[in-house]
């Protein structure tokens, strides 16, 4: 597409408009029915990079590419959807409202074309490399009819590259040999407490260059660049770079008679300096200092164009916060809010008259035109990217014939029967495990479905003819994907994966696994997965102190919680085979459910929309019952409870259990019953699901006659 630079900028005032006032309404103009003060919102932050979004979504980028937004550019990216119709005027002015457009960008909340969640700071940016890897996973399959090749681009604050996170994926991303994917970052120095330290800047190109990422600086617009031509402008550039930043946003906060008075000061005596700035005005001298590469269409047009490859690159794109507002460079400017008599010299400065500040087009002379020439922007013009797949049928529960067996073996063994047969589901299955595959019983599974690479690599181990029971052979074939042990990666892939369908139209199966206390390493990073509606299986074992002999520091007491509080996330622990085959077999027609969201009153869960489904499995072997497969325990496993021993007319206690204690209170039962009658036993199935949805159903009950 040619580079329109007029019609770009057209577009880019617009935007700094619309998101500006945006947050402006609804803290100054909004009425607020619980008399709050303040709703909030990131004006400055928003500002800050208008340009470079105006340059991507509206050049650069193509109906394929996924985008991960900075939490505080939320407004931003609803004005972009708002020009191109995918957006209502209802929830712009509602913005930050219950049912109004979102403070942070929201694949669940949002009704616009949100590719990534991006509110938990970090987790939008490392999920992009993730659903790269995804990308070539699908790529490399033969059932995958038309394979995807987007870029996957995160814009970030520079304040989100203190996130651990971030760095925690970039060694994935080394060892899986990451492609296609693009980081920009905003890179406007200040945080919400002050200015950033000298030298970050090359910290992050440092860490960068050594994972084999590309680096480019977008420092400089054509504005700079023109001045630096001049005579005396390679003096002005030296100036600029060894400038510290908390002096360049102190300037551009106080303009041009500032920005002249301290070069004057600091270059009057060298040649060319004193005519370089005569030849400006005050207001052309701050235009000219506040053109920074991350705020020049032309610069930031011809520097995404010059990529021709697929590695992955980091852009460090210079910028101010609060570009072009009356907050540009103030060190409190990221939760400041423009007060309505800067609003209004705003306003005037922008052009708007008064009862058109909605108007999405307006202060263009031809909005037809622009009108027209937005149906042509490349990114726009196959309609909203949002995909579905078609649901892949399950062959029914994989019963088990072992006599006595742990529900972690039982797992394994399901799996690998799975991997064996020719059901459909078995193909769409993908596995991963932060470096614990093997003791967490997925060694038969990847043995038979291999590990993926884009590229093959032997097991030189087998090829040494070395004795060992596992096969560690990589090839794009393969159907695991492994991991290194952060637990935060492991759940932002299972959130990449989880999302296939949606992202990429191709439906995927994905199940984790992990030693059960440490999931609350990557809590962050699974409830983000969860809230953005991703599906997936997480298996944690070996767990809790019931589950496992393994000691304290392998024993979970507090994740039966995360099953109670984490929305989006139906939770089980079973303690018999045929339960764990009846849950596993439901579980992969539940993460491919969707449809409106219409819990089931006798269960609660998301019966229509799905979700996904963690499990907590033992490695206790316990002697199995058998012959208990009927329609009506089937639905009791899933339910979340059924009676083991049902209580009689005179029941004076129920022992109620969960998970592998059952022949503890059987026993119990058995012992208590010489002296009381009619004892009942309750298994119960799900971690805290299952006392939820009683709770749940009580107050259900509440309010009915």
């Amino acid at each position: 597409m040619p580079v329109d630079i007029a019609r770009l900028k057209q577009i880019e005032n617009r935007l700094l408009w619309l998101s500006c006032w945006m947050v402006h309404n609804a803290n100054h103009s909004r009425a607020k029915d619980d008399g709050s003060v303040k709703v909030g919102g990131h004006q400055a932050s928003c500002a800050s990079i208008t340009s470079i979004m105006t340059a991507l979504y509206f050049h650069t980028l193509r109906p394929q590419d996924r985008v991960a937004v900075k939490p505080h550019a939320s407004p931003v990216f609803n004005a972009i959807q708002y020009l191109m119709g995918n957006q209502s005027l209802e929830k712009l002015q509602g913005f930050r409202a219950y049912g109004g457009a979102q403070s942070y960008p929201s694949r669940t909340k949002d009704i616009t074309d949100v590719d990534f969640s991006t509110g938990s700071v970090g987790l939008g940016v490392a999920v992009t490399a993730f659903a790269s890897i995804v990308q070539d996973y699908l790529a490399a399959k033969p059932w995958v009819n038309n394979p995807k090749n987007g870029r996957m681009v995160a814009l970030v604050g520079d304040a989100e590259m203190d996130e651990g996170n971030i760095y925690e994926c970039l060694q994935e991303g080394w060892k899986h040999e990451l492609r296609n994917t693009w980081w920009i970052i905003d890179y406007n120095r200040q945080s919400l407490d002050g200015v950033v330290r000298e030298g970050l800047s090359e910290r992050i190109e440092a860490i960068f260059t050594a994972f084999g990422w590309d680096v480019v600086r977008i420092k400089y617009g054509v504005l700079q660049l023109a001045a630096f031509a001049e005579t005396g402008g390679a003096a002005l550039r030296d100036w600029i770079d060894n400038c510290p930043n908390q002096m360049y946003s102190a300037l551009t906060y106080q303009g041009g008679a500032a920005w002249r008075e301290r070069l004057l000061a600091d270059l009057g005596e060298t040649v060319g300096v004193s005519d370089l700035l005569a030849r400006r005005s005050d207001a052309e001298l701050s235009e000219l200092m506040n053109n920074l590469g991350g705020h020049c269409i032309e610069t930031l047009t011809s520097t995404f164009n010059s990529i021709d490859h697929d590695r992955p690159t980091v852009f460090v794109a210079y910028t101010i916060k609060g570009w072009r507002t009356p907050l540009a460079g103030h060190k409190d400017n990221h939760a400041g809010l423009m007060t309505p008599n800067q609003m209004a010299a705003f306003q005037a400065d922008m052009g708007v008259e008064k009862g058109q500040e909605w108007e999405a087009l307006a202060t263009l002379e031809n909005p037809a035109a622009v009108q027209d020439w937005l149906q042509t922007v490349p990114f726009f013009a196959k309609g909203t990217r949002r995909f579905d797949a078609d649901v892949i049928p399950t062959s029914g529960p994989v019963f088990l014939s072992d006599r006595a067996e742990s529900t972690q073996a039982g797992f394994g063994k399901i799996l690998d029967h799975l991997a064996r047969s020719d059901d459909p589901v078995a193909a769409r299955i993908v596995t991963t495990s932060p470096d614990v595959t093997v003791s967490t019983n997925l060694g038969g599974w990847v043995n038979r479905k291999g590990l993926f690479a884009r590229e093959g690599r032997a097991d030189t181990f087998r090829d040494e003819k070395i004795p060992s029971t596992q096969k560690w052979q990589f090839s794009p074939n393969g159907q695991h994907i492994e991991l290194g042990i952060a637990e935060m990666n492991l759940f932002l892939l299972l959130g990449a994966a989880g999302l296939s369908h949606s992202l990429f139209g191709e439906r995927l199966l994905p199940i984790g696994t992990v030693y059960d206390p440490f999931v609350v390493r990557g809590l962050d990073a699974l409830n983000y997965a969860c809230y953005m509606d991703a599906r997936f299986m997480i298996v944690g074992t070996p767990s809790g102190i019931t589950l496992a002999p393994e000691g304290g520091a392998h024993q979970s007491i507090s994740t039966p919680l995360i099953g109670i509080a984490q929305d989006g996330l139906a939770a089980f622990e079973p303690a018999y085979l045929d339960e764990l085959a009846i849950i596993m077999d439901w579980s992969f027609d539940y993460m491919q459910r969707s449809g409106e969201n219409d819990p089931d009153e006798r269960t609660w869960l998301r019966d229509e929309t799905g979700g996904a489904v963690y499990l907590r499995l033992s490695t206790l072997p316990l002697e199995q019952p058998h012959d208990r497969d009927s329609a009506e325990f089937r639905q009791s496993v899933i339910d979340g409870a059924y009676w083991l021993r049902e209580p009689g007319p005179n029941c004076e206690i129920v022992i109620a259990y969960q998970g592998v204690v059952a022949p503890e209170a059987i026993a119990a039962a058995g012992r208590i019953g010489t002296g009381r009658r009619d004892i009942g036993v309750l298994a119960s199935y799900l971690c805290g699901s299952f006392e939820r949805r009683l709770a749940r159903r009580h107050a259900y009950a509440k309010t009915r006659p």
